[in-house]
């Protein structure tokens, strides 16, 4: 977004002048994250977790393809080279044990960014495509975990990935056929083991160039803000260095102590004990699931358990689990509110706390092994999500009263609200 009042860069010396001119890179760092850029004033920590996510990003990466250099895509050997890099291999465990705990900690933050996004609307116009590319970069990261999970081949990777590719076996006349293409054969071994490494490598930097293009789109219209309010005037805005680098680097700070936390104290908490015993295609686990960060999406799959005219319940769980996330694209439309924050849509804000107790208790339930009374919560969770989206966000919007928004930014901010604007 071009503000008139906006900080101009200007080479500091012949050397900036020189390049600025052959390759503007400077003058694109300044206008994107330097005082060239102003952002709202009244940005609050909700706000830190994209910039979180992007330092998630860059850490899966570096440590990934350390990772990388010592391991071998083999069915015969994948499981004992993880355990050569746990123990053999310099720093190996930290290596592993980063990227493993990275990536919990990376759908954490994404997480946190997403419902942010639900309670400010940061779909409605004029962030439309910031929203839609933000939603392909969550499949994406899906995608990624999952075929990375299965790379330690150990009894949940086998088995998750088995459970997995057989969904698609449930589609129609291709799904057959389709999942003997993604594993490579008719069960997982070398061939999908060595399809997973390579998209598992190849998926991270596709993720980084969607994410330019989210930032790239981000700047047309500028950031939002817990108001909802477009910026009026200069005194709306700062600079975003050095006010919000500050806040970022302060979030930064506290989300390290407890990524740390986690990672030297309490490295397994959030893995599967299963995985250290090695693959074995004649012995099933008690209890197959999946990666925490899938549970609420595994829960709406399970529950479907029964077969709806000639529909198989098969195929119904996993168009449900698919539609959960689809219908995301679609929020920009279904919510028709002239009103963007939570903050003032009363009837609005106590749906999407309902909302955020629902996917919590979907994730519990698809953690929890595959009994009567998960299952059942599971039907009556995912019935709500979707009548939450599908049924709840469009009648909401229509009849809802908001509350007076301030008159500007500047006028939240400093408390004056004499000059209010009817929603």
């Amino acid at each position: 977004m071009s503000f008139p009042w906006a900080n101009q860069y200007k080479p500091s010396n012949a050397f900036t002048s020189w390049l600025d001119e052959k390759l503007p890179l400077p003058r694109f760092v300044y206008n994107a994250i330097g005082g060239g850029y102003p952002v709202p004033r009244n940005l609050n920590y909700a706000w830190n977790f994209g910039v979180l996510a992007g330092f998630c990003l860059v850490l899966q990466i570096v440590t990934g393809v350390t990772l990388a250099m010592h391991y071998a895509a083999n069915a015969g050997v994948a499981f004992d080279s993880v355990e050569h890099i746990m123990r053999d291999v310099n720093w190996g465990w930290l290596m592993r044990y980063g990227h493993a705990n990275g990536a919990s900690a990376f759908f954490v933050v994404v997480y946190i960014h997403i419902f942010r996004g639900f309670f400010y609307s940061s779909y409605k116009a004029p962030r439309e495509m910031i929203w839609l590319l933000g939603v392909v970069i969550f499949l994406l990261m899906m995608a990624t975990a999952f075929m990375g999970y299965v790379l330690p081949w150990g009894q949940m990777s086998f088995w998750g990935a088995k459970v997995i590719t057989g969904l698609f076996s449930a589609i129609p006349l291709v799904g057959e056929p389709l999942q003997q293409w993604l594993l490579g054969g008719f069960a997982p071994d070398d061939a999908a083991l060595n399809r997973f490494y390579a998209l598992h490598f190849l998926l991270p930097f596709v993720i980084a160039g969607v994410i330019i293009l989210h930032i790239w789109a981000l700047h047309i219209p500028g950031s939002s803000n817990p108001t909802g309010i477009e910026i009026k005037t200069e005194s709306d805005t700062v600079p975003f260095h050095p006010y919000y680098t500050a806040k970022d680097g302060f979030g930064l700070g506290i989300f390290l102590l407890i990524y740390c936390a986690v990672l030297f104290f309490f490295p397994n908490a959030l893995g599967h004990p299963d995985n250290y015993i090695p693959a074995n295609p004649l012995s099933t686990p008690a209890h197959i699931v999946p990666e925490w960060y899938f549970w609420p999406f595994y829960a709406i799959l399970r529950a479907f358990t029964a077969d709806f005219l000639f529909i198989p319940a098969k195929l119904m769980g996993v168009l449900a689990m698919f539609s959960a996330i689809l219908v995301w694209f679609f929020l920009p439309w279904l919510d028709t509110s002239p009103v963007r924050s939570g903050h003032f849509r009363p009837l609005f804000r106590k749906f999407y706390w309902l909302l955020v107790i629902d996917v919590l208790v979907l994730g519990y339930c698809g953690g929890s092994p595959a009994e009567t009374k998960y299952v059942l919560i599971s039907q009556i969770g995912a019935t709500y999500y979707f009548l939450h989206f599908l049924v709840i966000l469009p009648i909401v919007s229509s009849i809802e009263k908001p509350q007076p928004l301030p008159f500007s930014i500047t006028d939240h901010v400093l408390g004056t609200d004499a000059k209010t604007v009817a929603a």
